[in-house]
Formats: structure tokens, sequence, C-alpha cells
């Protein structure tokens, strides 16, 4: 996508849509200065599902793709500032109609589940050690991450490698001890705004 000046955090792509192999979710940014992105976003989903395919959730209804952590059919939905009830429950029902399971989490730490909590692959989760205590995660093998690190839970799976933030040798390690692959990425710039790995793409 193009920049887009008139939202500053419009590079932040995971959040106007959930996407999935089935459909593709428009979702509806609690604020104001991010609402639009879920108009901008739709011709790039256009290039891939049918408007058949595209699903919006409306108004009293609020999400945000950062919320959103998919392991294999079933999401889990962190219920936070950006993403309320209604939100999650108006999800639950169009992804339900391709065989997904919902689970809300509740987020108490910050602004996103995924910045607490990220999925890898195999049953491995990389959380905190709040989130290590939510009892949707109690069958996950859950490597916690040490405080001074956090930044570096939200790493990317993709594909059988692990994209990791530069700069957190404790979190690296843990990851390579679980015999991925590592690639390291400078988010510098995009850590200024609070944005990770994770919230820079759609995954499908």
């Amino acid at each position: 996508l193009e920049g887009d000046e008139r939202y500053p955090d419009s590079c932040f792509v995971e959040d106007p849509a959930v996407v999935m192999a089935e459909c593709a979710v428009i979702t509806n940014p609690a604020r104001a200065s991010r609402n639009g992105e879920k108009h901008e976003i739709l011709p790039a989903i256009r290039k891939f599902y049918d408007d058949a395919h595209i699903f919006h959730i409306e108004a009293p209804g609020t999400m945000e793709g950062g919320d959103v952590m998919q392991v294999d059919k079933h999401f889990y939905v962190g219920l936070s500032d950006r993403t309320n009830e209604e939100g999650v429950r108006q999800f639950a029902e169009i992804v339900g109609q391709f065989g997904y399971e919902v689970t809300a989490v509740p987020v108490t730490e910050g602004l996103h589940l995924k910045d607490f909590a990220v999925y890898l692959d195999k049953g491995n989760l990389l959380v905190t050690a709040v989130m290590n205590e939510a009892p949707a995660f109690a069958d996950f093998n859950r490597l916690v991450i040490d405080a001074d690190e956090l930044y570096a839970i939200n790493s990317l799976y993709i594909n059988g490698t692990v994209l990791v933030p530069e700069g957190y040798p404790k979190t690296l390690k843990i990851i390579q001890d679980l015999g991925y692959p590592v690639k390291l990425v400078d988010t510098g710039e995009f850590r200024k705004i609070d944005g990770s790995l994770t919230c820079l793409s759609l995954r499908f």
C-alpha cells in the first residue's frame, strides 16, 4: 500500500482487517483517527476476496486486528480499549460460518492482545507473566519473556521462520532454542509509535 498522510498509523495494516483463507473481516477501529483506514484497506482486500467473502464489524462493535490471534481454526480475541464485547460477538458470528471457534481474552496490560501473547506454531506461545496465567492459554507451551524484553514478544512466525526485532538477546535465544530459524529486523522507528512486527502486514 502507498503511504497515506491522512492516517499516520496506517502502516499498521493488521488493525483495519482480519484475513484468513476463507474470508476477510473489515474491522471497526475504536479511535476516530484510525477509523477511516477501514475504507482505505478495501481495494487491497478486494484483490484477494470477492464481496461475498468480505464482512464488516459494525457499530457499536469495535475491533482492531492487533487483538486477534489465530491458532489453526481457533481465534483468541483480546477484549481491550480497542476491541469490545460486541465486536467479538460479531466476529465470532462471522467466522463461525467457516468452522472457526472464538475465545475472548481480557487485555489488562496495554493496547492489543498481540503485544502480550503471540503464537508461533506447534503449541508454542510467547507471553508476558500476566498472560502466562490466562486460563485460555493453559494448554499451550508458554514461553514467558522477561519484563525488560516485552517488546520482543511481538515476533512474527511466517513460513517456518520467525522474524524477531533486533536488540532482545534473551528472547532471540528462547526462539532459537525452540529450533526455529530466525531473521532479525530493525523495528526501532516503528517502536517509537508502539508499533511491532505483526502490525505491519496481513498474512493468510
